[in-house]
């Protein structure tokens, strides 16, 4: 260990032993790594972050993503002794926090939980997400910079920081992270990779023994290795390599002792997952110079000495940035107003005005086409609607002409090129919606299996991001059941907030992408067919604005309906064809479209009701997914069309007609309903 200033060792050792006496008072938590890991995130934080802790969504901050989330109370401590403050003024984290560490209703929850505090860049814990986020982040910096930044007036010239784990390297998303950071050439990524050589069920090496610097080089990293995390020098030459790079993104290896300090079980997987024990704590505190009987001591010198370092350098590197951004407005008063939109989460005043509305056609169009339109119109009025494909922009309708592609000599286009990575691909979209881009990004809908931690996290986030899922059913046809989603209308609708929207023709696509951005607390699942349906005459049906309540009546009778049709997407032509058989045999029948059942359940009662009649218990849905889910609305009595199986390989006519998805089908569901079978 290098010789350290009395100021550095206090400051470090303080870090350590508040998390390890945090997990210890929960009975719960993971110690080993805050223990090991301080030095190198104190180095960081007091050299190098550029961070002004008074003003903590400052956007021109350096972003830090504690990837290993498990290793929370580390960062728990630096929010506490940087004095990192919540906009009201009072400490994001106190003191009294870190001790209810990972109880209820405490900001310090057994993983870093976006808007539990300030500090906290993006909700972490399943391993690789976080560094997959902070690709996204510095997409977002480098793009933002590209379009708005202008000659010594930079505003988006940010360090995006990762601290990870072999876990976070081992999972495929942190593998599809580095393969596309490299290739962008992200030079304003730093990951620190603390290579402690342990995982949960012992060394790494039972599961893990690939080369990782080289691994990186050949993906175009700059790596750096410091042999010692508590050698500061070592970690400032690191930190101050990175920041000299200008042509690729820095990985640092940090070989470290998971449990630093605690004689019996440092460098033993029993200081990753498990309290120390309260004889093993007042061991690794002696071993410190530390008091052993002390608890959660905080010496009065260590936050000061916070203040003096980060805290200085943050709100001069803040005044700065401020200065820049009102000469910046004053200047560019045009791209101004669209920044201020960025940086408040807010919309251009008449983006819904430019929405397109389609003319009824018999032959009508497959809603991703129609989709492919409504984001090249939503691309043109609001600047920050950007986003892309997995490799399948042609199929997805999600490639914007004239707008130019992301890439390393053409940073301000806005067409994303993820590769085959889906799933970095939906991570990628949370770290640019964290960082006020409204991302979207597309792939097959059968593909979200790939997708879906991520998906889920937007949601846990509260992110706005939209996953635009083309090929939604077996109407996809030949590419058979591998592609053929059956499932995952129920698998996303599964998701809590995630809202599920499957358009009925264009112009339900139209309003869905409304409603999706409108809505500024969850992602948006669109689901868009490849198949044709026809574009409804709105003259003779109901407006398609109902898309924006979830469900609406689309078509309806004179009197009290005998029975309720109820479809989604490509089934809702085959319900309106039937209505029109039943109507003709003299039975009152009413269509309800239903394109998002979440949004929906956000109506009252009384619309609720005025929609589907608690009166009317004859009804049937026809969907060309798995019933799960429609109970909700089918009751007891209820009929369902759709899939009880996987798909097959044919055209997808021949498919409908072979699964009894027709509207025959409803017909006659629909008569069996109302005792006429």
């Amino acid at each position: 260990m290098s010789t350290n200033s009395k100021i550095d060792q206090l400051a470090i050792n303080t870090i350590r032993t508040l998390s390890m006496d945090a997990v210890q008072k929960a009975n719960s938590g993971h110690p080993g790594t805050p223990m090991a890991l301080a030095p190198v995130a104190y180095t960081l934080y007091t050299q190098f972050l550029n961070y002004d802790p008074a003003s903590p969504q400052w956007p021109g901050r350096d972003r830090f993503v504690l990837s290993c989330g498990h290793a929370s109370m580390l960062l728990y401590s630096l929010i506490h002794l940087s004095g990192i403050k919540k906009a009201n003024g009072q400490a994001s984290v106190t003191l009294d926090d870190i001790k209810n560490f990972r109880q209820l209703h405490s900001p310090c929850a057994g993983h870093p939980e976006f808007g539990y505090a300030e500090g906290i860049e993006t909700t972490t814990g399943p391993l690789g997400q976080g560094i997959a986020n902070s690709v996204g982040m510095a997409i977002a910096a480098r793009h933002l910079g590209a379009r708005y930044d202008r000659g010594d007036l930079q505003l988006f010239d940010y360090n995006v920081y990762a601290l990870c784990g072999d876990g976070c390297l081992m999972e495929g998303v942190g593998c599809e992270a580095a393969s596309l950071a490299g290739h962008l050439q992200l030079s304003n990524l730093c990951w620190i990779y603390d290579d402690n050589k342990i995982t949960i069920e012992g060394h790494s090496d039972l599961a893990y023994s690939e080369d990782v610097p080289a691994k990186y080089r050949a993906c175009g990293w700059n790596v750096q290795i410091v042999e010692d995390a508590n050698d500061l020098r070592a970690l400032q030459a690191a930190f101050a390599a990175f920041e000299a790079c200008q042509d690729r993104p820095t990985l640092i290896i940090v070989r470290s002792v998971i449990g630093y300090g605690a004689p019996n079980k440092q460098n033993t997987h029993d200081a990753h997952g498990a309290p120390l024990g309260a004889e093993e704590i007042k061991l690794a505190k002696s071993f410190y110079g530390w008091p052993t009987d002390a608890q959660f001591l905080v010496p009065p010198e260590v936050q000061p000495h916070f203040q003096s370092t980060m805290g200085t350098r943050g709100t001069q590197a803040h005044a700065e940035w401020q200065a820049k951004w009102e000469r910046y407005q004053e200047l560019y008063p045009k791209e101004a107003a669209e920044l201020q939109c960025i940086m408040s989460g807010t919309l251009p005043s008449d983006w819904t005005g430019k929405l397109p509305r389609f003319e009824a056609s018999a032959k009508g169009d497959a809603t991703r086409n129609s989709s492919g339109k409504v984001i090249h119109a939503l691309s043109a009025s609001i600047p920050h609607f950007i986003g892309g494909s997995a490799d399948l922009a042609g199929s997805n309708k999600t490639d914007v002409k004239g707008a130019g592609s992301f890439l390393p000599p053409t940073p301000a286009g806005k067409n994303f090129h993820f590769g085959v990575r889906e799933h970095v691909m939906a991570a990628i979209l949370n770290g640019m919606a964290l960082s006020g881009i409204r991302p979207y990004g597309g792939t097959f809908f059968a593909f979200t299996d790939y997708m879906r931690g991520a998906m889920r996290l937007s949601s846990l986030m509260h992110l706005n991001v939209i996953y635009v899922l083309t090929h939604d059913s077996i109407g996809l046809g030949e590419d058979g059941p591998t592609h053929q989603p059956v499932e995952h209308l129920a698998a996303c609708r599964a998701i809590p907030g995630l809202i599920v929207l499957r358009p009925g023709d264009a112009n339900e696509v139209s309003f869905a992408y409304q409603a999706a951005l409108e809505n500024h607390r969850y992602p948006t699942a669109m689901i868009l067919s490849r198949q044709n349906v026809p574009t409804l005459d709105r003259s003779i049906f109901a407006s398609a604005e109902g898309t924006l309540r979830g469900g609406y009546v689309l078509s309806d009778c004179a009197e009290t309906p005998q029975v309720i049709l109820i479809g989604t997407g490509t089934e809702l032509p085959i319900c309106v064809k039937a209505a029109e058989t039943l109507t003709a045999e003299g039975i009152r029948v009413r269509v309800v479209s239903m394109p998002s059942w979440e949004l929906f359940d956000q109506q009252d009662d009384a619309y609720r009701n005025s929609v589907l009649p608690e009166t009317v218990t004859a009804r049937v849905a026809c969907e060309a997914g798995i019933k799960q889910g429609w109970e909700r609305y089918l009751g007891f009595k209820g009929a369902f069309i759709g899939m009880k199986s996987f798909g097959a390989s044919a055209p997808f006519e021949q498919l409908y007609e072979h699964f009894g998805i027709t509207p025959a089908a409803v017909v006659a569901a629909a008569k069996q309903q109302i005792g006429l079978a």
